[in-house]
């Protein structure tokens, strides 16, 4: 086994899951996605193509319908985007692997913005790189970002700069000056950026789109910039294992070689139910966006009359990130909440080291007094 694989840790989150799995009363926030399932007409797309006899192979980039769709849905956001920028890719994480094959060799040098969703740091470390981080810093209970900081990391010995903004866990996200401002940069020095942007449609500040700011929307269609998008959190379709990646458009024939290699193709069925989602978009994420800002705003004033509790309202994402004084082992306290309180939580330390001391509280849920009911866990928990 190769010394990178044996280097890399388990997840923390994943570790306190399986501690409190299986437990008919626990009220567990720890991963990432709403407790609503798929809306009918998505699922009744899938199913619909599996009637049809739909079980094969198809385009490595993905159907030409989807592609087709998503460059309408892409171009409505962020402006023109060609679909010869676009590919199709079997989940979020599949596109954000497949980006690190594409840009990074081994012995090259990443800076990435943490805390973050571990597997970001992880894969370049995978591929052999090293990585380098610029943490964000807490004020008040919101995450910031040092640009001066961020800037004088990224030289021109840096291959990628990998951001994820609206960030999990933290909720941090940039505005479209702090965005100019690093692709400027980075096309000084030659880094490639590699923005996440799963979230960018779960944000809560007024905007004319309902989008949080995109490098999309400073870039042209040659920068040195790849976008990674998700169908799993504004769609509702986690467990569908859909995403995809917007690139510059001299990379995608060597992307179709590298899908190929990987997993080949996304299933037809699953994306019949991507073009279906895309095409009634006004249907889903609208909604989803509205139910997540009430259970945002039931969960964090909660949070915030707890003593010892120091938390921000997120302006993306659908995580509550924060930190409980006294208590600075994240992953003990975690696993405390588990077996304790029956609060099942993420801890801060999965994310970076930084945000030991830290929590996050996935506040995507159908019906909000089960926020309610868990912050009340958290309350008597604190008190024994």
């Amino acid at each position: 086994m190769r010394q990178a694989i044996q280097n890399l840790e388990e997840s923390k989150i994943r570790e306190v899951a399986n501690a409190g799995m299986g437990r008919s009363d626990m009220l567990a926030f720890w991963f990432g996605e709403s407790d609503e399932v798929t809306p009918d007409f998505i699922r009744e797309a899938a199913i619909e193509s599996l009637r049809r006899g739909e079980t094969f192979y198809s385009h490595n980039l993905g159907l030409p319908e989807l592609r087709e769709e998503i460059a309408g849905y892409m171009s409505g956001l962020h402006g023109h985007v060609e679909v010869d920028r676009l590919a199709v890719t079997s989940g979020g994480v599949n596109a954000l692997m497949l980006a690190i094959q594409a840009l990074v060799n081994p012995g090259d040098e990443v800076v990435a913005i943490t805390p973050v969703w571990p597997n970001l740091t992880a894969q370049p470390a995978i591929l052999g790189a090293k990585v380098r981080t610029v943490p964000l810093k807490p004020v008040a209970g919101a995450w910031t970002l040092d640009m001066d900081a961020l800037l004088a990391a990224v030289n021109p010995a840096i291959s990628v700069l990998i951001i994820n903004a609206p960030n999990n866990p933290t909720g941090w996200t940039l505005s479209r000056a702090e965005q100019q401002v690093i692709l400027d940069h980075c096309r000084k020095t030659g880094t490639w950026i590699l923005a996440d942007e799963v979230y960018e449609r779960l944000y809560y500040e007024p905007t004319a789109n309902q989008c949080a700011p995109s490098f999309l929307d400073v870039s042209v269609a040659n920068d040195k910039l790849v976008v990674v998008h998700s169908f799993s959190k504004s769609f509702l379709m986690t467990g569908w294992r859909l995403g995809w990646l917007v690139m510059p458009p001299r990379m995608t024939q060597q992307m179709s070689k590298l899908v190929e290699f990987n997993t080949s193709c996304a299933s037809v069925f699953t994306q019949r139910a991507g073009i279906v989602a895309i095409q009634r978009t006004a249907e889903v994420t609208p909604r989803v966006v509205a139910q997540l800002k009430l259970c945002r705003d039931t969960l964090v004033p909660l949070l915030q009359a707890l003593p010892g509790v120091n938390v921000s309202p997120a302006k993306g994402g659908m995580y509550a990130f924060f930190q409980l004084e006294g208590f600075p082992d994240s992953l003990d306290t975690a696993k405390r909440l588990v077996a304790e309180a029956g609060l099942g939580l993420a801890p801060g330390n999965a994310f970076a080291p930084e945000a030991q001391g830290w929590l996050r509280w996935c506040f995507a849920s159908k019906d909000p007094q089960r926020l309610v009911q868990g912050v009340e866990r958290l309350r008597s928990w604190l008190v024994v």
